[in-house]
């Protein structure tokens, strides 16, 4: 059973937490500090204890906007531990969603917390806290999306382009399209290493997943399961070397 700590400067969304916590029969204990100095001194505490000791804690319920130090400050702390608790963001604003996908948390709760919503973040840290007793070997990527005011977590590996819109960059999988407030330049940074490349100011392509190279009249495109994209002339030779060493082995 799972030792939680949630954190919350306002005293009744705390308290609710906590009730909701405590009723969950996967929680053996929930304690509930009220900003993020008493959180640091209560996870020290846990860590010099040791994940087996009685003052141990499997995970942190982290409010985001809180006086003094945010729990995205608390988080990157955390994150400098060999073996901290996991972490599991509950905040009223939509906008640090990719900030929780980069300090690793487990999952995005959306305020007002609903029962069925927490039941599945614990959930998910219950799977985790206990698949080893060290801490669980980097799990496939995956990117927050919101749909509907519930935060979805879609894995790289499922995404076959990903197409700008401003500011915003719109992810195609096999399964439907999804929006997420980060520019395409910035996902074809962190991804190239996951093979996906630019074809085109307006698209980055995931290589596996080409299945034709066409050029027709000095025009390149390439075929993604259905779907057909133009490739620009910047980015068409590029595309072809690399395609032509992906397939020498």
């Amino acid at each position: 059973m799972l030792r939680v700590l949630a954190v919350d400067d306002e005293e009744p969304a705390l308290g609710e937490l906590l009730y909701l916590l405590r009723a969950d029969p996967r929680v053996r204990t929930a304690e509930g500090v009220g900003d993020a100095a008493a959180a640091l001194r209560r996870i020290g505490r846990a860590l010099d204890s040791g994940p087996d000791g009685e003052d141990g804690i499997d995970v942190v319920f982290l409010d985001i906007h809180m006086p003094g130090l945010t729990g995205l400050d608390v988080a990157r702390l955390l994150a400098d531990f060999a073996r901290p608790p996991l972490v599991v963001f509950v905040t009223a604003h939509e906008g640090f969603a990719l900030q929780a996908f980069d300090l690793q948390a487990v999952d995005y709760v959306l305020k007002p917390v609903r029962r069925e919503r927490l039941a599945e973040a614990v959930r998910r840290v219950h799977g985790l806290a206990h698949a080893a007793p060290a801490p669980a070997p980097a799990a496939p990527e995956q990117i927050p999306v919101e749909l509907g005011g519930v935060t979805r977590f879609v894995a790289v590996d499922d995404i076959a382009y990903v197409e700008a819109h401003g500011d915003y960059a719109r992810l195609h999988t096999d399964h439907g399209s999804h929006l997420v407030r980060i520019p395409l330049s910035t996902l074809e940074e962190r991804w190239a290493d996951r093979g996906f490349v630019r074809i085109h100011r307006s698209h980055l392509v995931s290589v596996g997943r080409i299945t034709e190279l066409r050029v027709d009249g000095g025009a390149t495109s390439v075929r993604l399961g259905d779907t057909d994209l133009a490739v620009s002339r910047r980015h068409a030779r590029h595309l072809r070397d690399l395609l032509t060493r992906r397939a020498g082995g």
